[in-house]
């Protein structure tokens, strides 16, 4: 099985291209959660500078990562195996360096051009989660603007738009430790410029970890929990995972487009796979309850956010 690669220049080509663009996208998200978009409309020039202002930046972190709790975790195993004691692979952290980006928080100096760099891209992906959006409304039957609607109150508030840039470096003991541990996204809709070379991100699919292949220029597409919510059940969150890799340092800018903290999210899709199961909530709320819930199953966490039914 491979992760769907889809043309999205075609969705403004003929009615046909389009429809079949359409329908490749509704079933990316229904049978995956996950599907890659090439021709998607953000410039390779500038996929570039975010690969080379990405990469120069880590340099200038690297140091400090050799010093975080995983490496000093992960030397501890090693010298105790070298004692000849049992070491227990890690569970409960991650072998990543990540730092975030978003509208009102403080974006690192160096390099100097990777500020506007960052602010170009992510101008550039918010137009594509808009584009994206709108054809998951026009798949739903779902008038224009409604996935979007949500996520800002009926326009009442500004949806949260994050990014998260991280660096998996070479892990000289990936049966110890894991890149990322497996979870699903508590968001919107996600869009993720990956290493073009170095692998690793896989998806779970009937049952079977899944690569999804490094393909170069692409972005990545993964529905979170919110979509799930809305749809009522039809495009549910996947889970996926990043494993260490021994040789390639794998960089990952992931860009989260989510509800404003204050909206209240409900199903707007009638009937579904998951009809009946979601609640009304505020997604300020369910954030709360992510952060602690990260990487157990997630519904637990609708339930906890359900309000309790009166009288």
């Amino acid at each position: 099985m491979v992760v769907p690669v889809i043309d999205f220049s075609k969705i403004d080509g003929t009615a046909a291209e389009r429809a079949e663009t359409l329908a490749q996208i509704d079933n990316g998200c229904e049978e995956w959660g996950f599907f890659q978009l090439v021709n998607h409309g953000v410039p390779k020039d500038l996929l570039d500078r975010v690969k080379k202002v990405c990469s120069e930046i880590y340099r200038l972190r690297e140091a400090a990562f050799m010093e975080s709790e995983p490496v000093r975790t992960l030397e501890s195993l090693v010298a105790a195996e070298q004692r000849g004691e049992a070491a227990a692979p890690v569970d409960d952290m991650d072998w990543e360096d990540i730092f975030y980006l978003h509208d009102d928080n403080q974006w690192p100096s160096n390099p100097p051009e990777f500020k506007e760099t960052m602010r170009e891209y992510r101008a550039a992906l918010r137009v594509l989660a808009g584009r994206v959006m709108s054809a998951m409304d026009e798949n739903l039957g779902l008038e224009k603007g409604t996935i979007d609607g949500a996520f800002t109150d009926g326009g009442r508030h500004v949806a949260f738009f994050g990014t998260k840039v991280s660096h998996y470096p070479p892990c000289p003991r990936p049966d110890l430790v894991t890149g990322l541990r497996a979870h699903t996204d508590a968001g919107g809709v996600i869009l993720l410029f990956q290493d073009d070379r170095v692998g690793g991100l896989q998806v779970l699919k009937d049952g079977e970890w899944i690569d999804v292949q490094p393909l170069a220029d692409a972005i990545v597409v993964n529905t979170g929990d919110q979509i799930e919510v809305l749809t009522n059940g039809r495009y549910r969150s996947a889970w996926h995972r990043v494993l260490p890799m021994r040789d390639g340092n794998r960089r990952s800018v992931a860009s989260f487009y989510n509800p404003a903290f204050e909206a209240r999210i409900s199903p707007a899709v009638d009937g579904g796979a998951g009809a009946g199961e979601y609640p009304e909530f505020v997604f300020g709320d369910y954030m709360d309850v992510y952060a602690k819930q990260k990487f157990d199953a997630k519904e637990p966490r609708f339930e906890a956010v359900k309000a309790p039914k009166s009288g």
